[in-house]
Parts: structure tokens; sequence; C-alpha cells
């Protein structure tokens, strides 16, 4: 049987998500060939098709209905962790605008958010400086630009860099709407049909339920990808984006990605679509 391509990050979440398929400890799951590359390539690899399963940003996915659905489980969405906007001195959010400020790619649900709390962010001569997110903390520290936006572990990180937050995008989100951010789900290929789609949404499911019962099982695939992460922050990082939702969205869920989706295409940021999310249900 051919296997199947799916593309995840290095991530401590995504690997402790992915673990158990990656290792072969999930039966009867199908056969696939993983590839490891950092949110925004694996973005751009799904918009051209590369990809039969892969982790994309919620903003990334605005562009790919048509060819790509969601799964239920495997995803990063829920309270208190979303992007923050970083300086070396104080800033008002208000201001964000005349900033020169270092983003971890333009299809990223945090530049998406960024646009939806200030459409002149980005525009005209402040465009936004796109660069790899492990990249956005030293340049800010060091005067290449005058705010980063930043996410994954760098939440956790970034008053090492003597830096100082300006805003917490996930939280004007939740204010905002009263929903849980979206940040990333896993997408496949409508083309693989409802019955292949489920059998990969059920086995990544169990490959999460295998993780939490079994956390030890996939500790050293995860470290081994971790980018030299300390074991706090890797295990912080995997308690943050690794929740309720990622074993399946539900009502909740699809309530603050669907809002999040319509909310993009309104601001026209994405187009329409009124295509269902989920292949099944």
């Amino acid at each position: 049987m051919t296997k199947l391509t799916l593309g995840y990050s290095p991530c401590p979440n995504d690997t402790f998500v992915f673990g158990a398929l990656a290792q072969g400890l999930i039966p009867g799951a199908p056969a696939f060939a993983e590839r490891l590359e950092d949110i925004e390539t694996l973005n751009h690899l799904v918009l051209e098709g590369q990809l039969d399963v892969a982790k994309v940003s919620f903003h990334a996915l605005g562009h790919l209905r048509p060819q790509y659905c969601l799964l239920h489980a495997g995803g990063a969405l829920g309270r208190g962790c979303g992007p923050l906007v970083v300086a070396r001195e104080t800033v008002e959010p208000a201001d964000l605008h005349t900033l020169k400020i270092a983003a971890p790619g333009r299809l990223t649900t945090a530049v998406l958010l960024l646009r939806l709390f200030d459409p002149r962010i980005g525009v005209g001569p402040r465009e936004l400086v796109l660069m790899p997110f492990h990249r956005i903390m030293e340049a800010t520290c060091q005067g290449e630009v005058d705010a980063g936006l930043i996410i994954h572990e760098s939440r956790f990180t970034y008053p090492r860099y003597g830096l100082r937050q300006v805003m917490d995008l996930g939280a004007w989100w939740e204010e905002e709407t009263g929903h849980p951010i979206p940040l990333g789900g896993i997408v496949a290929r409508r083309s693989l049909g409802p019955e292949l789609i489920g059998a990969v949404d059920r086995s990544l499911r169990a490959s999460v339920e295998y993780a939490r019962a079994h956390p030890e099982k996939v500790r050293d695939y995860v470290a081994q990808h971790a980018q030299e992460l300390d074991p706090e922050v890797m295990q912080a990082h995997i308690d943050l984006y690794v929740n309720e939702y990622t074993l399946d969205y539900g009502p909740a869920g699809e309530v603050a990605i669907g809002e999040l989706l319509a909310r993009a295409a309104w601001a026209g940021v994405v187009p329409e679509s009124d295509l269902p999310l989920f292949a099944t249900s």
C-alpha cells in the first residue's frame, strides 16, 4: 500500500500528538511517510498540494478548503495559548501599525489575528518582516525590528531576551469573541475519500490518547525533535497546547473555528466558502 504523506512540525505538541503514530504504536493505522517542517513551510506545502495529511495554521485553512478538509483530532485550540507581540521598550497596542514587526509567516494564524486586531498593521511602508519563528526574539532584541510576533515555545522564553509583552492576541480574541483561540489543525486531502479520511482521523485520536496515557513512550521522540529545549519548557509547551480540544474540537471548538474563518473572510483575508469544514461527522 502506498504511504500517505504526513506533515507536522517538530514542536513538542505536534511530536507528542503524532509520536505514537510515527513509532508504529497504533494498530491498524494507515501507513504514513512523515515530513517534519516549521508551520509556515507546511502551510505552503499543503497549498501546493504536496501532502496528503498535515498540520496547518487555521489562517492557511481558509485558503485550502476546496482541496482539504479538517480532521476532528490533533489540533491546537484553547485558552491562554495565543501568540504574543513583544518589544524591547514599552509600546501601546494602538501604536503597533507604526512599527516594523517581525512575524513567523504570512499564513500563520498569528498574522491573521494581528490583522483582525488592526487592519493597518503590515500595510504600506510598514510591511511585516517575515522570518522563521525561532529568529524573531533575537531580531527584536538586537533592534532589527521594533517588535516581534511570537508563537510556540517563545511564549515561555521571551523574558530571557530582555523583551516585554505588548499584547496577548489570544487574550484579545477571547475577550472579543468569548471563544477559545483556534491556532492550527490537521487537514486531509478531500480526494482521499470519507472512508480513508475517517480512518486517519480515528488513528490520530488514538495517537493522542496513547500519548496521554503513556507519555514515557513518546518522550524520547518528542525530545529528539525539540530543538534543544530544556525539559521544563518542553513539558510546559505540551501542557499548554495539548488539551481536551486536541482529542476532538467538539461544538465549542467548531464554533470558534467557524468564527475565526468568518471574520477572516469578512476582512478579505481569506476567500469565502460554503464547503463543510469536515468530511466526516
